[in-house]
């Protein structure tokens, strides 16, 4: 449990990870990237702080072939496999077509066990033998972290948790980690339920990470002019939020945020609210959205009437009529790992294979980690064809589009969003991005 702008990070078998993740400046371009050859923001700079000898690291990559490395907790009942299968479906997908300019992605797995010393002995292994770092999702990046720091010429193009490592010119993610929130949805829920927002509840996991992202929620929810009544930590392994919901009901909360809580938990609070026929107005998020939310909390009947906000399309498969990356996203992760329920980081994966590709295809004729670094510090616009909303890599921003949505008939729908074929891509693009000044 815990949050952050993409709204988090999940977690599994008693286990949370938080992070966020959310998008950039809005974008009327419907492509994956823009590369551009002065980026805005931190591509300069992050060119420049390419160390000469990168420009001459060929390790991994051939003229028909290039290694990737991806390093995930596979442990803890497959914790963060999903970021695993992501890359691995993009890097088939792209292998179908014939590779990146004809070399093909071999995707190499290591299992950091849940472990710094196992994250930080496999991030050697792929200094070692690998082209690059791709999809990687591990609560104890930070480990990994500190070789890439001292590494700067090993490119890491993964979504990361370690706020530090995030900083690195050498690592590059397709949703950049900040520390705030998007004021559009707030903004929104507060013109539609004035009262509400005036009552206002929560619950955070007691982790450091967690407890920092909601910290930044929090200021701009409270800049907006939220109320918080009720917002305490709690251990990561409660699964029973009862007290909690009596709590709440006692303090009077009437809009409740459940943008800290993984699918597995939400779905325990969601299951609790309707045992103690208690019924706030229940917001959601990307951290939730899930095919098992509804299932796991009872059915329709504990869910229905929920609202939503998140910087993803419905990646599931409810906007695949209208975004082909969304069906391209669900064929591929099904053709390379069948029946595999896919999550947020699955998406990541995905995603971060995309990025990887992308950079890869501008890295010249005969691409080193120097020349891929470049290629990277100059994509100032990514959105995966419109997956998610759109960021800038490169600067390491991110912006203030999202989608709002609800749950209607134990389905999730979209509700007063564009449509996909505008100039916003079927995006919401007003008010900005709030970041707490210590951010």
């Amino acid at each position: 449990m815990g949050s952050a702008p993409w709204k988090t990070r999940l977690v599994a078998l008693g286990v949370v990870a938080m992070v966020a993740t959310t998008a950039v400046a809005c974008s009327s371009s419907s492509s994956s990237a823009t590369t551009t050859s002065s980026g805005s923001g931190g591509s300069s700079s992050g060119s420049s702080k390419i160390p000469s000898s990168a420009f001459s690291n060929h390790t991994g990559i051939t003229s028909s072939s290039v290694r990737v490395a991806n390093v995930s907790t596979l442990a803890v009942g497959g914790l963060f496999k999903g970021a695993l299968v992501g890359t691995e479906a993009y890097a088939a997908y792209v292998n179908s077509t014939g590779g990146v300019d004809g070399r093909k992605i071999t995707v190499d797995s290591a299992d950091d066990g849940f472990s710094g010393a196992g994250n930080k002995q496999a991030t050697q292994n792929a200094i070692t033998n690998d082209f690059s770092l791709v999809g990687g999702f591990s609560l104890q990046d930070s480990f990994g972290g500190q070789l890439l720091a001292a590494n700067p010429g090993m490119p890491d193009v993964s979504v990361v948790l370690d706020s530090t490592t995030n900083k690195l010119p050498n690592v590059d993610s397709a949703v950049p980690l900040n520390g705030g929130w998007e004021e559009g949805p707030l903004q929104y829920y507060k013109s539609k339920f004035p009262n509400d927002v005036k009552a206002v509840g929560t619950v955070v996991s007691d982790q450091a990470s967690a407890l920092k992202d909601w910290a930044g929620q929090k200021y701009a929810m409270q800049q907006v002019g939220y109320k918080i009544l009720y917002d305490p930590s709690v251990p990561v392994s409660q699964t029973d939020y009862t007290p909690n919901v009596i709590a709440m009901k006692n303090a009077g909360v009437k809009m409740l945020f459940l943008s800290q809580l993984p699918q597995n938990y939400a779905s325990a609070m969601l299951k609790d609210l309707h045992q103690q026929n208690f019924h706030p107005l229940v917001i959601l998020s990307s951290a939730n959205y899930s095919n098992d939310l509804v299932s796991a909390a009872g059915g329709p009947q504990a869910v229905d009437g929920a609202l939503f906000d998140q910087e993803t399309s419905l990646f599931l498969g409810q906007d695949a009529a209208n975004i082909p990356a969304v069906g391209l996203f669900n064929k591929w992760v099904q053709k390379t790992s069948p029946g595999f329920k896919t999550d947020l980081f699955t998406l990541y994966g995905w995603l971060s294979a995309e990025l990887f590709s992308q950079a890869l295809k501008n890295a010249g004729s005969d691409p080193s980690r120097g020349s891929l670094l470049q290629a990277l510090s100059k994509i100032t616009t990514f959105s995966g064809n419109n997956i998610i909303a759109p960021n800038n890599p490169a600067a390491k921003t991110v912006g203030n589009c999202y989608l709002l949505g609800q749950v209607a008939n134990g389905q999730y729908e979209r509700t007063s969003d564009p449509a996909v074929d505008s100039s916003t891509s079927g995006y919401r693009c007003d008010y900005k991005y709030i970041t707490p000044p210590a951010s």
